[in-house]
């Protein structure tokens, strides 16, 4: 089987490549090693602790021992189905704060700044701001992206945006927009009742141009003769076999499998790859290497009025609600729920934003365990900028083997310090006016949990993954011996060869990085394409004019 461009991996940067490729006339075969994303579980916003917790579509990768964190091993779910991660995540949508990019290009990702990523978010978005406000120039209205609000029906939820105000943070109408900074609605990736995902978005109307062919099979290894990628090894229905491409390969399989399938391929450090009988092709110590992530806790209130989510956590409210969403497409089943949120600043002197908040109006964990307390709510919180970095290695040779996922978390005592304001400042934020006709007291941590011993304690046992792993195959110039990958997504050292996924970011961006994902999608594709980059933009954002000597 041949075909001009191959794709690994139909998640979110995935699709959107083989959407622009294809719309281009260009013939695509995408390989994905999982199944259907069709089905309630994926399709239902509200369902979204279900497919991430089941085997059908999740890899169901774990993390090594981590050492900071009590030896707990963290579960890191990957998509392993149609659409990948974005069929089976919270449909948060965050684009990542402009000073992010910035750095991106400062640490060596020409053309990657601010101004050269956003005419791409624009590009990619058909934005509904469903009357709550934000500047549209900063948005795009007419991409194949879907980004809605959900209805903040739930006084909860406005409430918690009056906390902040009352603390003395910022509102922002739109932090996706100029002003990142501030409480505000949060956006989600959900059309018309459905989850939109990148399979919705851009993998079906790719295949409706009959330029892209799907293929259901494990990539094994990417085929390299003299020294440029020519096909991929894939394992079909028990078999072997070869798929060819005259132009070339492009992975984009997970910032997890991603560098895995570098390395099985011959491409990582030489010694890490002769430990397991792989001939070197090309001796890149920088593959598997700065994977990051964000951790975050869940500081859970009891509800003092019976308001929250937790009166349809029943087996009779589950049906009504599933019923209706699944002839009408509406109601709570419509919603994921994270319908406020919130980014500020740790304290004074630090440019812009270095915390995130998603709030939810029930105490819940991500495995679908509701607090034993019933009544409740909370705030997912945690640092955007951990200095902590981790590993991908091999196991094995055997593709078919797991890798060894080594996030490192905690392993800077600055990630202490960020963490326990992460909890001093909510418990501020959950003592405001705005709250006190709703909170009933503190679940977890506990109030009785104050010094910062004890606090590190609670952040040992209970500090989970944010599930945003990113950074394995960095992007830098050709001569950092450290870049995987140079600016316009190539492999160094390989030709025909590219990696386009949340590995190839330099450093992990502010929020969820399903947004940030495909943009990178969206611009590799006008590489491959060889296309000149849309033109850079002019727009500057929001930086707080006292960030020098306030936190508010």
């Amino acid at each position: 089987m041949e075909t001009e461009f191959i794709i690994v991996g139909a998640g979110s940067a995935g699709c959107a490549m083989a959407y622009r490729l294809a719309t281009a006339g260009r013939k695509v075969l995408v390989i994905e090693h999982g199944g259907s994303d069709a089905g309630p579980f994926i399709q239902m916003p509200a369902a979204l602790s279900y497919p991430m917790n089941m085997k059908t579509y999740d890899w169901g990768f774990q993390s090594e021992p981590e050492p900071h964190l009590d030896n707990r091993r963290l579960a890191t779910p990957r998509g392993k189905v149609i659409g990948g991660s974005s069929s089976i995540n919270g449909m948060v949508y965050v684009r990542g704060h402009a000073m992010d990019y910035d750095h991106w290009a400062e640490q060596g990702a020409d053309g990657w700044g601010y101004a050269d990523v956003l005419p791409y978010f624009k590009r990619m978005e058909s934005w509904h701001d469903g009357g709550h406000g934000g500047d549209p120039e900063w948005r795009g209205t007419d991409g194949p992206l879907h980004v809605s609000r959900g209805p903040r029906e739930n006084p909860l939820f406005k409430a918690f945006v009056e906390a902040g105000k009352q603390a003395g943070y910022e509102a922002t109408d739109d932090y996706n927009g100029e002003k990142q900074e501030g409480f505000g609605p949060m956006e989600q990736t959900v059309w018309k009742g459905r989850r939109w995902s990148a399979a919705n978005a851009y993998l079906r109307p790719a295949q409706k141009t009959g330029n892209v062919e799907l293929v259901r099979a494990l990539a094994q290894r990417i085929v390299i003769e003299d020294g440029r990628a020519v096909g991929v090894e894939v394992l079909r229905s028990g078999k072997t076999e070869i798929l060819r491409a005259s132009g070339e390969v492009i992975i984009a399989a997970s910032s997890i499998n991603s560098p895995k399938l570098l390395m099985l391929s011959g491409i990582g450090p030489a010694a890490h790859l002769a430990e397991h009988g792989i001939d070197v092709v090309a001796d890149r110590a920088g593959v598997g290497q700065n994977l990051q992530d964000h951790l975050e806790l869940y500081i859970q209130m009891a509800a003092s009025q019976p308001i929250t989510l937790y009166k349809h956590w029943n087996i009779f409210s589950k049906a009504v609600i599933g019923a209706q969403w699944l002839f009408t497409k509406t109601g709570m089943g419509a919603s994921n729920q994270f319908e406020s949120a919130a980014f500020i600043r740790s304290k004074a002197g630090i440019k812009y934003p270095d915390i995130q908040y998603h709030f939810l109006p029930i105490a819940v964990r991500y495995d679908g365990q509701a607090a034993a307390e019933g009544h409740g709510f909370q705030a997912h919180v945690g640092p955007m900028r951990s200095t902590s970095r981790g590993s991908i290695t091999l196991a094995s040779g055997n593709p078919a083997d797991a890798p060894k996922i080594f996030f490192n978390y905690m392993s800077q005592d600055k990630d202490w310090e960020e963490f326990r304001n992460c909890i001093r400042l909510t418990r501020e934020i959950f003592a405001q006016d705005a709250f006190k006709p709703f909170v009933k007291h503190e679940i977890q941590p506990g109030a009785d949990l104050q010094s910062d011993d004890e606090l590190d304690a609670f952040i040992r046992e209970h500090a989970e993954s944010a599930y945003h792993p990113c950074g394995t195959c960095r992007m830098g110039r050709a001569d950092d011996p450290q870049a995987v990958v140079d600016p316009q997504g190539r492999v160094i050292g390989v030709e025909g060869l590219r990696v386009a996924d949340s590995s190839i970011f330099p450093r992990i961006t502010n929020g969820n990085l399903n947004a940030p994902s495909i943009m990178v999608g969206e611009k590799i594709s006008d590489h491959v394409l060889g296309l000149d980059p849309l033109a850079a933009s002019n727009d500057a954002p929001w930086i707080h004019p006292d960030w020098e000597t306030s936190q508010r």
